[in-house]
């Protein structure tokens, strides 16, 4: 009777789909900045985020915002949010976060990536390839600084 049951309590983590939340371009000195010489300067942020959507299902997404600038101008502004649905059951309650935190963003981060380089190519500038993330040291460095975030205000 227990092997019956035994099938039940195999851990699940299935991707039920991803999907391009948000992407959105803006190029506020265009079209004068077409015609400046010097190269842009790179700003890149992230964040990531979950959300459980239902007993076992989770949302996982990964923000990215690109800034382009020549001098004190923007020459583009690229925000893009890629999420995901994930299954997650007969998982121990310790290793859901790390999962959504890590996992997750590890198989979303490649297509918002070629969304991104994409929409600055259509755009009418040079592709920009954004590097690869350790989301597991990014996960880790997150956690310790809203743990010292924490201990800051008990204090």
């Amino acid at each position: 009777m227990s092997d019956q049951n035994q099938p039940d309590q195999q851990p699940v983590f299935n991707i039920q789909r991803i999907y391009l939340k948000d992407l959105s371009l803006e190029q506020p000195n265009s079209p004068a900045i077409f015609l400046e010489q010097d190269s842009p300067g790179i700003e890149v942020s992230i964040d990531v985020g979950a959300e459980q959507l239902a007993d076992g299902i989770h949302e996982a997404s990964v923000t990215v915002t690109v800034t382009a600038k020549i001098r004190d101008k923007v020459a583009f502004l690229v925000e893009g949010k890629e999420a995901g649905i994930f299954e997650l059951r007969n998982i121990p309650d310790d290793q859901i976060e790390p999962l959504l935190g890590i996992a997750c963003p590890n198989i979303i981060y490649p297509y918002l990536r070629a969304n991104i380089a994409d929409m600055v190519t259509r755009a009418g500038f040079p592709p920009i390839h954004l590097t690869e993330i350790n989301f597991e040291v990014f996960y880790h460095q997150r956690k310790q600084a809203l743990a010292q975030a924490a201990g800051q205000q008990v204090q």
